[in-house]
């Protein structure tokens, strides 16, 4: 399963017909990052995306902005473990849950919390966490293994990579450079399912 993680900077092309393109090879999410937005922004972009998501019937995952998520009826939000912990009683309003995790004690408490969903990073060595060394495939097993709910690895991750992470017990991942640079974005999805032997 493939969530495909969005980051405008990253996109040379035009972003909204880039979304379109993706959503159309069903990934499991789309999840609108943008951090450097301003909330009018944001939401504003929130409303576009979301009806391309709709359209292609592909989830759409609001990245922090609780606030809007819950103005526009969206039903899936992805949190940090300060905002999963301080949100207790608005994350109800939500179908879908996330949180970004950094370690076990964090995958157990965020699946305490009510997440239905883990990110669990940075596994491999990457770009936007230069300096920074990463978390492991030993790192992702012990969190796969320690809670019940689907864990997705993000971080360095290409599509050589996803059979080795795949096998931690990790449910799928999420790429953001890629998703936002590839030459063939409607097939990107596909390239991201592992083919069942026969």
């Amino acid at each position: 399963m493939l969530i495909c993680v969005t980051n405008q900077k990253l996109c040379d092309d035009d972003f909204l017909n880039r979304i379109n393109l993706i959503a159309q090879g069903k990934p499991q999410a789309i999840m609108l990052r943008e951090k450097d937005l301003s909330k009018t922004e944001y939401e504003m972009l929130a409303i576009k995306v979301s009806e391309i998501c709709r359209d292609h019937q592909v989830n759409l995952v609001v990245n922090q902005k609780i606030e809007i998520a819950i103005k526009l009826k969206l039903k899936n939000i992805h949190l940090g473990m300060d905002d999963l912990r301080k949100f207790k009683k608005e994350i109800r309003e939500f179908e879908q849950i996330g949180a970004s995790i950094h370690s076990v004690n964090d995958a157990k408490e965020a699946e305490k919390l009510g997440a239905t969903y883990l990110i669990a990073g940075h596994i491999f060595p990457t770009d936007c966490k230069k300096g920074i060394a990463p978390r492991g495939l030993s790192f992702l097993k012990e969190v796969c293994d320690s809670v019940k709910i689907p864990v997705f690895a993000i971080g360095g991750i290409t599509k050589e990579k996803l059979e080795i992470v795949l096998k931690t017990g990790a449910k799928g991942v999420c790429i953001m450079s890629e998703a936002m640079t590839c030459l063939k974005p409607i097939e990107l999805a596909g390239e991201y399912r592992i083919k069942k032997k026969t």
